[in-house]
């Protein structure tokens, strides 16, 4: 095992994985000379070179569709937006073509392509580069969507993408890229798709979420923890496929089910596992299941609305209070 930081973990799985397979570049805005926006690819260009780490133009529908067009043809892309935000431009090629091609083709042409990035809202970046973009994404059959948490788990789940024969969504934390964490110091170490984590065993509240959002869940849990509550934290790590066992698994345990995430509550995912909870585990629950979400709203710039419009630890805690009808 070793410390290291969220990016860092990031760059090793990327290091790794186009040593290993000469098929796998790298292609995205700033990428090559200026090692990444948020220094991700350091040091790449110097130890593969021009023609796998690839500076692009400021079009993510074109070196999006440029990807999808090599994985089609057989090479592994890994295209990094500099934020998700700014992937709304490459939806067609994300869902149109490398979404449907292996259905449309009938098996003949796989596209084995990941996009990479982060995600969410970081510190005042206003309503155009503050959005969780994840539900876009995982509408749509054909995409895996993940969503690591931790430095071992970025690692782990960006090398998995990369090996997956699908199109893969790697939505990065924004505000995570610093976290230090324990990493595995192995070069075939992978967090397999579609596998959720027990971050903490409980049994009176199941708090299930994704992504940064599982920071808040934890810092949620150890404010109940002091009240007597002892609070289940599962990270599903992996939005589309779900790991439905899991998920049943812990609302069946603790009969109360509330669902963070950094989104928007309307339709998002959040909304989905509510739907699955209710339609698989309906005679377990003591309680409705409950969201906790970003308010409905495009996200305000000023810090003191920004802080009002994200979910938080104390948010969680209510709702929590409420399903256990403590409060």
């Amino acid at each position: 095992m070793a410390q290291m930081t969220y990016r860092d973990a990031l760059n090793e799985a990327l290091r790794e994985e186009m040593s290993r397979d000469p098929d796998v570049f790298l292609m995205g805005e700033e990428v090559a000379e200026y090692d990444g926006a948020y220094k991700v690819s350091k040091g790449l260009l110097d130890a593969f070179g021009d023609r796998r780490v690839v500076d692009s133009p400021i079009s993510e529908l074109g070196f999006a569709g440029l990807g999808v067009g090599a994985a089609m043809a057989g090479l592994r892309p890994v295209i990094e937006f500099m934020t998700f935000n700014f992937s709304i431009l490459a939806l067609d090629q994300v869902i149109n073509h490398a979404a449907k091609i292996r259905y449309m083709s009938g098996g003949q042409i796989p596209c084995p392509i990941v996009f990479r990035g982060p995600n969410g809202a970081a510190l005042q970046l206003s309503a155009q580069h503050s959005q969780a973009c994840e539900i876009y994404y995982a509408h749509a059959p054909g995409v895996k969507v993940v969503t690591p948490a931790t430095p071992a788990d970025a690692k782990g789940l960006l090398k998995a993408a990369i090996r997956d024969p699908d199109p893969v969504a790697v939505m990065e934390g924004e505000l995570l890229y610093n976290m230090r964490g324990e990493v595995p110091d192995d070069d075939d170490f992978i967090v397999p798709i579609g596998v959720a984590e027990v971050k903490q065993e409980g049994e009176d509240v199941s708090i299930l979420t994704h992504g940064k959002m599982v920071h808040v869940a934890l810092q949620a849990a150890r404010a109940l923890d002091k009240e007597g509550v002892r609070a289940e934290v599962v990270d599903l790590r992996s939005i589309r496929p779900l790991d439905v066992d899991t998920i049943l698994a812990s609302a069946r345990k603790t009969n109360r089910v509330v669902y963070l995430e950094e989104g928007w509550g309307f339709a998002g995912v959040g909304a989905q596992i509510a739907a699955l909870v209710q339609e698989e585990a309906f005679d377990h629950l003591d309680a409705p299941v409950l969201r906790v979400s970003q308010a409905d709203v495009p996200m305000p710039y000023a810090k003191n609305l920004e802080n009002l419009a994200k979910p938080n630890a104390d948010r969680v805690v209510e709702a929590c209070n409420k399903v256990l009808y403590r409060k």
